[in-house]
């Protein structure tokens, strides 16, 4: 049975808001999509693995020539102090012209904007042969192995395929169209462990102190300038995260030391390059020292990029055409699961305003959500005319 009427994304939020779906929790979220997108026509398959809840939804052809795809997560992060909240978390209440909850701006309203505009298009148009695919995960915010991974995972062995994708996670920093999102730094973290002797501190003739050996590679790791950035992307950067002894006592040499390191880094390296130049740094320290550093490494995403062209314009074209900027191309921020799908087929990314995303008061203006659902409904009728 088609919608009879335009699907309001601002509804559809505050349904999603009330379903607490804290990682790894579904908590309704997906079931209330798939009941939509299904009576929109899309066929709809559950894609779990390991416990982790997740939709894939396509309308139109299988294998299509066009397939237009949209991508986010329905998981949040756990709500904090639930005292300090002026409306309830999963409530999904309206009040001063906002829509008040957890996942109100990180993601559940990008989520419900793409999915509204999905329908609207669905249920008024014959599909030929294209289509618009649909992947939403409930792992997004945890660590992400069997989430879009997953969907993605499920979608090459039976034959599924975006041509293009738009993740629609917030993207502007301050004003709703200034900022979408055409590639993302990768992000590499390096565990240090530096073993020495341990010992009486009035015999250190006994010890061999690991901890002045490893503030002494952090403190080098730190002022190395890795780059000066490149043509779409800041300067990468290192920060030193953690350093402990796990030592309670004043008069112990102790026999450990452990240091973390995170690097946010440009196209200018890779993990592996990052990680040969940080095993190189250590082993060269503990030749210098005779302290034994051993590190290992997670590398949570490679850098990559959308260059900018039909796609990247066409999305900045929908943005610009609904919120009057044309909106700046940029790589900064965290990560995202764009980082999975850039691996199968061109992404971008453009959402709301993110101020509020993970804090207290989450909250997002109902007007936000609206132009939202315009810019996507746009980008969907732009790209298939």
């Amino acid at each position: 049975m088609a919608l009879d009427t335009p699907l309001d994304p601002v509804q559809l939020t505050a349904d999603l808001i009330r379903c607490p779906s804290v990682t790894p929790d579904e908590a309704g979220a997906l079931a209330l999509l798939e009941r939509v997108l299904t009576k929109a026509g899309f066929v709809c398959v559950r894609v779990d693995r390991n416990g982790t809840p997740n939709l894939f939804a396509r309308w139109g052809k299988k294998a299509a020539a066009r397939s237009l795809g949209f991508n986010g997560h329905t998981d949040v992060v756990p709500v904090g102090d639930l005292a300090a909240w002026t409306h309830d978390p999963f409530g999904g209440e309206i009040a001063d012209g906002l829509l008040w909850g957890r996942g109100a701006t990180d993601m559940k309203s990008g989520v419900a904007a793409f999915v509204a505009a999905a329908c609207d298009y669905a249920t008024q148009t014959q599909p030929k042969d294209d289509a618009i695919i649909i992947t939403i995960t409930g792992d997004e915010e945890g660590d992400a192995t069997d989430g879009t991974i997953a969907l993605l995972d499920w979608m090459a062995q039976n034959g599924e395929a975006m041509s293009d994708c738009l993740v629609g996670e917030p993207t502007c920093p301050n004003t709703m169209g200034e900022m979408m999102k055409i590639g993302r730094r990768g992000s590499l973290t390096a565990y240090f462990t530096a073993r020495g002797i341990q010992g009486h501190v009035a015999y250190p003739h006994q010890t061999h102190n690991p901890v002045p050996v490893l503030a002494r590679l952090m403190a080098d790791l730190s002022a190395h300038t890795l780059d000066q950035g490149t043509a779409h992307f800041d300067p990468s950067n290192l920060e030193v995260t953690t350093f402990d002894t796990g030592n309670p006592a004043t008069n112990v040499v102790p026999a450990l030391c452990q240091a973390t390191v995170n690097i946010r880094f440009n196209d200018a390296h890779s993990g592996a390059s990052l990680s040969e130049w940080l095993r190189a740094k250590a082993a060269r320290m503990a030749k210098e020292t005779g302290i034994e550093i051993e590190v290992r490494f997670s590398i949570s995403g490679e850098s990559f990029l959308t260059p900018p062209g039909a796609f990247v314009n066409l999305v900045a074209r929908s943005v610009e055409t609904v919120t009057g900027l044309r909106p700046e191309l940029s790589t900064t921020g965290g990560t995202s699961d764009a980082r999975f799908v850039k691996n199968h087929c061109p992404v971008v990314e453009f959402g709301l305003v993110g101020k509020t995303m993970h804090k207290v008061d989450e909250q997002v203006p109902v007007s936000q959500i609206e132009d939202l659902k315009r810019v996507y409904s746009r980008l969907i009728g732009d790209y298939f005319a």
